[in-house]
């Protein structure tokens, strides 16, 4: 399991358009990839889940991958989030 916390740079926050960004982001890996947010966690793979965090610009989540591709699923969700989610 590798994990790492990320600030959402987001302007709107994880709104529909970034979450289904973010989550086709953890599609394209094997692990389990999830994030912890101020009250709880959420699967990265389900837009539902992610939309359901109800996370705003400034917030702090930590990314957390777990399986075969872990290290390389760790990378590009931190990459994703960063680079604002395609805002």
């Amino acid at each position: 399991m590798v994990s790492k916390k990320v600030t959402v740079k987001n302007p709107t926050g994880l709104h529909l358009r970034p979450a289904g960004i973010l989550c086709n982001e953890a599609m394209k890996y094997q692990s389990q990839v999830t994030f912890d947010y101020d009250g709880g966690t959420a699967n990265a793979k389900s837009v539902l889940s992610v939309l359901g965090a109800c996370v705003k610009c400034g917030d702090e989540i930590e990314i957390i991958c777990e399986g075969k591709d872990e290290q390389t699923a760790l990378e590009g969700m931190v990459n994703a989030v960063e680079s604002g989610l395609g805002e």
